[in-house]
């Protein structure tokens, strides 16, 4: 008997009804020479310290680092539901002649898998079953093309390295750091990828909250209802991020126009000094160009689309991408790639028939062969799956919410056999007594793939300045008349708190901050986190009161400012050394790396961790705020204030505080004075003009919280 183990009950049956097994059995379905059964996810997990050795039960430092010499799996709880369909999974599995592993075809679903089948003690072959969506086509078509168990060691490899490497990491930094600061109040939990994802979210937020904004002043001047900016030359700060944007190549960037105005009196005096010449066109240049269709969706970009249109969280958009692909609507969702493989294409007609709720779109691509464009189709940045597109499955029975995100996948994948869209964009330099002007403006000639997003979707192109979108009136070279100039006052402004869609963006890319598609590629090997796990991680961070949700905007709550603070160990919270080990888990999937020297070097910096931290000896603490008290204690705040209102007594409107820096003062401002320090335990908190401090600053403690 050949039996068959997928991951979830629903996708089971999908393979028995495609094999012929039609007999339902007790915990599996039977029939035409299978045994088809399942796991509810995760039926295994990795043992708990205190089953490795019983003096790990009590949660001491003399404890610590805890490396067990062999690593152990046991079954996840003590759910009778799981126990029982996993003793009718390892019955059925010690009786096969051979095991097909049907779980999902990624890391994570080749260990869950595997684990179950080491725990119920398989002993026969096992054959792999690898598709990228549910219908009956991919079954039979896999079923065709079973592989050996033996070609996807290596990811089993990288998927049990990030489990052992989470569980050393998580249970000796979170034991270290809850004994040593965390007052027996509260579980202070560390993760590999959770604390650096949440000192993100904490760096951007104290940036904010110490933002000194600067003052400046633009020379703009109006000619014939045009807008035209004076050129400001580049300083050598901007230009040396300009060739960081460029991958690092260094190039002769040239750096016309005016100095930086750096007071009123200086704008003004430049306003009387052109104001009474004329304004004198000095080139006009048109040049027509292409936009290329958007990219597939892989899961982050899809994760950070619906998070900008639609506010999804990103667990809820990967549920919402797991179900439409369990209704075989959709491709395999876990995904880090955009691009499609070349067998792909051939199938591309038949998937755009499919769209029958597309078909006004669909119609101009029929009766002519579809494009292969490299941009869509590259075998080469294509390894385990392709990008999620629809399967060609009528889409119906969806939820509203299963509908927007199908609709966004759908239009994608029509978007990109659709033609360039043309563009046309006239730059036009103007000068008054040597001081330059410029303005530009883009006309689309012809639409091509945007008619497929119609007006409702904003492309990449939005970030683009708005004058960029203007069609400007004919301007000629030699040209001049009149002019009105103006000084505009402006600030500089701080970065903005991070959104889900932003935060997964900074995990792809361990923090930076690219726009360009081919560097952002190239970062993703040194991503914090997996595609199918980031969701996870950032609901983990709400869970243990790291983070709260303001509208959009993330905000770290005091606990994971101190916690971020506190932590002086940089491989705790960098995202950039986080980043080198996730490329060390794919170098291992790769077969490039050996996953005994990762786990190796991964003891060590957990030993070295405990080291460091119990060598210090200041009496820091971490005030601890769970999310019941910090609601109640906003309650309270607001209920005396009503019965104290006084309308006969005018208010002064005080300006709005941004959320980051009303989150770094969320406790009430005179209870902080007078207590201790949370950095180095010695002095006290006082409060100053514009922040709180410590009595001990004089002696060299630089805590410091923003009023």
């Amino acid at each position: 008997m050949i039996v068959c183990i997928a991951e979830k009950p629903s996708v089971a049956r999908d393979i028995a009804e495609v094999l012929g097994a039609h007999t339902r059995k007790e915990g599996y379905i039977e029939g035409n020479g299978y045994q088809v059964t399942w796991t509810f996810g995760h039926l295994c997990t990795l043992k708990e310290p205190h089953e490795y050795t019983p003096n790990w039960k009590s949660w001491s430092l003399g404890s610590l680092p805890m490396i067990p010499p062999r690593f152990g799996i046991k079954l996840i709880g003590h759910d009778p539901g799981i126990e029982k369909q996993f003793h009718i999974i390892e019955q059925l599995m010690q009786n096969a002649d051979e095991i097909i592993n049907c779980g999902d075809a990624g890391q994570e679903g080749e260990l869950i898998q595997r684990w179950v089948m080491q725990k119920a003690g398989a002993r026969c072959p096992v054959k792999r079953l690898w598709i990228s969506s549910l219908t009956e086509e991919a079954i039979r078509d896999g079923f065709a093309k079973l592989k050996d168990q033996a070609d996807f060691q290596s990811l089993y490899e990288a998927g049990l390295s990030r489990a052992i490497g989470d569980w050393l990491l998580g249970m000796n930094a979170t034991r270290l750091y809850t004994i040593k600061y965390g007052q027996n109040k509260q579980v202070l939990s560390i993760g590999r990828v959770q604390t650096p994802t949440l000192a993100l979210i904490v760096n951007r937020q104290l940036e904010i909250a110490n933002f000194q904004p600067k003052q400046y002043w633009e020379l703009k001047t109006n000619y014939r209802d045009t807008t035209f900016s004076a050129l400001i030359r580049k300083s050598d700060e901007e230009i040396a991020a300009e060739e960081e944007k460029n991958g690092g190549k260094k190039k002769i960037i040239e750096n016309p126009g005016i100095d930086p105005i750096a007071n009123r009196e200086e704008g003004e005096a430049l306003v009387e000094r052109i104001k009474d010449l004329p304004f004198v066109v000095t080139s006009v240049s048109k040049k027509d160009g292409r936009e290329f269709a958007p990219r597939l969706f892989d899961l982050t970009s899809l994760q950070v689309e619906c998070n900008k249109k639609f506010a999804y969280s990103a667990d809820e958009t990967l549920k919402l991408i797991q179900s439409l692909y369990e209704k075989k609507v959709a491709t395999y969702p876990r995904v880090d790639t955009t691009f499609l493989s070349d067998d792909i294409y051939p199938k591309c007609p038949g998937i755009l028939k499919g769209l029958r709720d597309y078909e006004v779109l669909t119609a101009p691509l029929n009766g002519s062969t579809l494009p292969k464009s490299k941009k869509v189709f590259d075998n080469s940045k294509v390894t385990d799956h392709h990008a999620i597109i629809p399967t060609g499955v009528y889409a119906q029975n969806l939820t509203d919410m299963e509908r927007r995100v199908y609709d966004l996948i759908a239009r994608r994948f029509i978007a990109v056999f659709y033609p360039d869209c043309k563009i046309s964009t006239t730059t036009v330099m103007g000068e008054v007594d040597k001081i330059e002007f410029k303005v530009s403006g883009k006309q689309i000639l012809e639409p091509g793939w945007r008619v497929v997003f119609a007006k409702d979707v904003k492309e990449t192109t939005e970030e683009k300045e708005e004058e960029d979108e203007n069609v400007l009136p004919v301007f000629v070279k030699g040209e001049s008349g009149p002019h009105v100039p103006d000084l505009n006052e402006k600030w500089t402004q701080p970065p903005r708190p991070y959104t889900e869609a932003t935060l997964l963006r900074a995990m792809e890319t361990a923090g930076k901050l690219v726009d360009n598609d081919e560097l952002r590629d190239a970062l993703k090997e040194n991503g914090i986190g997996r595609p199918s796990t980031r969701a996870a991680i950032i609901e983990t961070l709400f869970k243990r009161n790291y983070i709260r949700k303001e509208r959009k905007n993330l905000i770290a709550t005091p606990t994971g400012v101190e916690l971020v603070q506190l932590i002086h160990e940089e491989l705790l919270k960098s995202a950039e050394l986080t980043g080198i080990w996730e490329k060390k888990l794919r170098e291992i999937e790769r077969k490039t790396y050996d996953a005994r020297q990762f786990l190796e070097e991964l003891k060590q910096m957990v030993s070295e961790i405990v080291m460091s931290v119990l060598s210090d000896n200041t009496n820091r603490r971490i005030t601890i705020q769970d999310a019941v008290a910090a609601q109640a204690e906003e309650k309270a705040k607001k209920e005396p204030k009503k019965r104290e209102r006084k309308p006969s007594v005018p208010k002064e409107k005080k300006p709005k505080a941004t959320p980051a820096a009303t989150s770094l003062t969320t406790a009430n401002v005179d209870s902080l004075v007078g207590q201790p320090c949370p950095l180095c335990g010695k002095g006290t908190i006082i409060k100053g003009k514009t922040a709180y401090g410590c009595s001990e600053w004089k002696n060299g403690c630089t805590y410091r919280k923003a009023l």
